[in-house]
Protein backbone atom coordinates (compact mmCIF):
# COMPACT_ATOMS: atom_id res chain seq x y z
CA UNK A 1 0.00 0.00 0.00
CA UNK A 2 2.56 2.31 0.48
CA UNK A 3 4.15 1.63 -2.74
CA UNK A 4 1.09 2.44 -4.36
CA UNK A 5 0.36 5.82 -2.74
CA UNK A 6 4.04 6.60 -3.36
CA UNK A 7 3.93 6.01 -6.95
CA UNK A 8 0.58 7.95 -7.09
CA UNK A 9 2.24 10.92 -5.27
CA UNK A 10 5.22 10.75 -7.81
CA UNK A 11 2.95 10.41 -10.59
CA UNK A 12 1.02 13.49 -9.29
CA UNK A 13 3.69 15.52 -8.40
CA UNK A 14 5.01 14.87 -12.33
CA UNK A 15 2.22 15.98 -14.03
CA UNK A 16 2.14 19.30 -12.00
CA UNK A 17 5.46 19.83 -12.91
CA UNK A 18 4.98 19.06 -16.69
CA UNK A 19 1.85 21.49 -16.57
CA UNK A 20 4.20 24.36 -14.56
CA UNK A 21 6.72 24.33 -17.01
CA UNK A 22 4.45 24.03 -20.17
CA UNK A 23 2.37 27.36 -18.37
CA UNK A 24 6.23 29.17 -18.10
CA UNK A 25 7.02 28.09 -21.86
CA UNK A 26 3.67 29.57 -22.49
CA UNK A 27 4.30 33.16 -20.68
CA UNK A 28 8.05 32.77 -22.20
CA UNK A 29 6.29 32.57 -26.04
CA UNK A 30 3.89 34.95 -25.19
CA UNK A 31 6.57 37.62 -24.16
CA UNK A 32 8.20 36.54 -27.74
CA UNK A 33 4.89 37.08 -29.01
CA UNK A 34 4.77 40.66 -27.00
CA UNK A 35 1.94 39.46 -25.48
CA UNK A 36 1.22 41.03 -21.26
CA UNK A 37 -1.10 40.82 -18.99
CA UNK A 38 -4.52 38.79 -19.20
CA UNK A 39 -3.69 38.25 -22.99
CA UNK A 40 -0.05 36.61 -22.04
CA UNK A 41 -2.49 34.08 -19.19
CA UNK A 42 -4.98 33.03 -21.71
CA UNK A 43 -1.42 32.30 -24.16
CA UNK A 44 -0.05 30.36 -21.33
CA UNK A 45 -3.13 28.42 -20.50
CA UNK A 46 -3.59 27.24 -24.27
CA UNK A 47 -0.58 26.01 -24.59
CA UNK A 48 -1.10 23.54 -21.05
CA UNK A 49 -4.12 22.82 -22.83
CA UNK A 50 -2.16 21.45 -26.11
CA UNK A 51 -0.82 19.15 -23.67
CA UNK A 52 -3.95 17.22 -23.68
CA UNK A 53 -3.86 16.12 -27.16
CA UNK A 54 -1.72 13.25 -27.31
CA UNK A 55 0.79 11.22 -24.98
CA UNK A 56 4.02 13.45 -24.48
CA UNK A 57 5.68 16.77 -24.98
CA UNK A 58 5.47 17.15 -28.98
CA UNK A 59 1.77 18.72 -29.10
CA UNK A 60 3.44 21.40 -26.70
CA UNK A 61 6.47 22.22 -28.58
CA UNK A 62 4.24 21.99 -32.07
CA UNK A 63 1.67 24.22 -30.92
CA UNK A 64 4.11 27.10 -29.58
CA UNK A 65 6.68 26.57 -32.31
CA UNK A 66 4.07 27.45 -34.67
CA UNK A 67 2.91 29.97 -33.24
CA UNK A 68 6.48 31.64 -33.13
CA UNK A 69 6.90 31.20 -36.63
CA UNK A 70 10.71 32.47 -37.49
CA UNK A 71 10.87 33.75 -33.85
CA UNK A 72 11.83 30.26 -32.53
CA UNK A 73 12.75 27.15 -33.90
CA UNK A 74 11.28 23.84 -32.55
CA UNK A 75 14.61 23.18 -31.04
CA UNK A 76 14.51 26.64 -29.70
CA UNK A 77 11.56 25.42 -27.97
CA UNK A 78 12.39 21.99 -26.94
CA UNK A 79 15.65 23.33 -25.30
CA UNK A 80 13.61 26.28 -23.58
CA UNK A 81 11.00 23.81 -22.53
CA UNK A 82 13.74 21.04 -20.70
CA UNK A 83 15.25 24.26 -19.39
CA UNK A 84 11.55 25.20 -17.61
CA UNK A 85 10.95 21.29 -16.85
CA UNK A 86 13.74 21.79 -14.58
CA UNK A 87 12.87 25.02 -13.12
CA UNK A 88 9.32 23.73 -12.41
CA UNK A 89 10.65 21.00 -10.19
CA UNK A 90 13.37 23.13 -7.96
CA UNK A 91 9.87 25.34 -7.60
CA UNK A 92 7.99 22.67 -6.42
CA UNK A 93 10.71 20.90 -4.11
CA UNK A 94 11.09 24.92 -2.47
CA UNK A 95 7.37 24.85 -1.98
CA UNK A 96 7.74 21.49 -0.14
Amino acid sequence: NAFENKFAHDADLQFRVEARANKLLGLWAAGLLNKTGEEANAYAVEVVKADFAEAGDEDVIRKVSGDLGALASAEDVRRKRHELVGMAKAQFAAEA
